[in-house]
């Protein structure tokens, strides 16, 4: 038999090579549901930069209501609590399981699609972008175990790390550009290094860093960070990329380059030394590609922010979501799928903790919360 670190070192493999060739996310979603333990799987990416705009991308759901209604109405009124980038949660982790099976996303979507229970991660989440990463668990599988989580935790780092890289080179599948021009044509600086960060290869938003010598400097042919607080831990990942994407592991995903108060920037390390990044390492002799950009800044969403601040349960933050989506006591019951009554006491609550007395002012107070950078649909 095939063993699980076979498995696994085939799969982050392949969930690298999708940063160049993002066609192969399909194929990572069938090995990664595969792997995980689980019936099917999405990806879903919202990018107010990318070409592409919002995308879907699904493994073997079965048929019924379709997968876009789950991220374009569903979600909004749906299990909701803030989870930090990276960590992984299940329905149970989200809302009781009792209460799940009562609301509109449970009938109308994960019953036609026979799904009981997922398994997901926020790979990305700024003022400007959005990526989950979702594996769902039939109802022969049943919900979510130990075990399952504990090996969706061995690949989240890598999905996470792919993604980001994806997003700053922002390829159209259809380009059939040289590696070395393609990385060209990007605003971020793009430096390919050997084991000891000796750059062999910088493209011109990079060579402008290096000349600036705020955030990166080049001593003697290697890469370095100019605050000596930050250089060990660039030079020590880009080491661990000689011997391949495991060896990374979760330390690649943002290294920070500077640091606080100064301007945040990060890099993300992409190994180049198996699949189709192995030939781009050939050529320039290199084992890792590092791209570096100033980071996003991260604001909440106005939910988020009012969960903190006010306290709420997450029961009581579904029925916040629902009254400013849909308003009136008897649409938020039929959205949320609970009684009447039941979104009376959680509004009572509600009302308490923000000190507010109507339905009217929690829909403004979600606005003054909102960010003044939020994309209008």
């Amino acid at each position: 038999m095939i063993s699980e670190l076979e498995i696994l070192s085939d799969l982050i493999g392949t969930i690298y090579d999708t940063a160049l060739d993002r066609t192969l996310w399909l194929d990572v979603l069938r090995k990664s549901a595969e792997f995980v333990g689980g019936s099917a799987s999405s990806l879903y990416s919202k990018s107010a930069a990318s070409k592409i705009g919002n995308s879907v991308l699904h493994w073997n759901l079965r048929s019924g209501a379709p997968v876009s209604n789950y991220f374009d109405e569903y979600v909004k009124t749906g299990p909701i609590k803030t989870f930090d980038v990276g960590q992984i949660y299940s329905i149970e982790d989200c809302i009781p399981y009792a209460e799940f099976v009562q609301t509109r996303v449970y009938r109308e979507w994960a019953r036609p699609h026979g799904v009981v229970d997922h398994l997901a991660a926020t790979l990305d989440r700024s003022a400007t972008s959005l990526s989950l990463f979702v594996i769902f668990r039939s109802e022969e599988q049943g919900r979510v175990d130990d075990e399952m989580r504990r090996r969706m935790r061995l690949i989240i780092p890598h999905v996470r790390r792919s993604v980001l890289i994806g997003n700053v080179l922002e390829l159209n599948t259809t380009e059939k550009t040289a590696f070395a021009d393609t990385l060209s044509g990007l605003a971020a600086g793009v430096f390919l290094v050997d084991e000891n960060a000796r750059i062999s290869f910088a493209n011109p938003s990079g060579q402008i860093m290096l000349d600036d010598g705020k955030i990166l400097r080049q001593k003697d042919g290697v890469l370095t960070t100019t605050d000596p607080r930050t250089k060990a831990t660039l030079l020590d990942v880009i080491a661990a990329a000689r011997d391949g994407d495991a060896a990374i592991g979760v330390n690649g995903i943002s290294v920070p380059l500077s640091w606080p108060p100064a301007e945040p920037w990060l890099a993300h390390i992409l190994p180049l030394t198996s699949g189709m990044r192995q030939q781009a390492g050939t050529i320039y002799s290199a084992v890792a590609a590092v791209f570096v950009h100033r980071a996003s800044l991260e604001i909440p969403s106005s939910m988020e922010t009012m969960s903190k601040l006010y306290k709420l349960t997450p029961s009581e933050l579904r029925v916040l979501a629902a009254v400013s989506e849909v308003g009136g006591i008897p649409a938020v019951a039929e959205v949320v799928g609970i009684s009447q009554a039941t979104v009376k006491t959680h509004l009572q609550g509600l009302f308490a903790k923000t000190g507010t007395s109507r339905q009217a002012d929690l829909v403004k107070l979600v606005a003054t919360h909102a960010s003044p950078l939020r994309q209008i649909p």
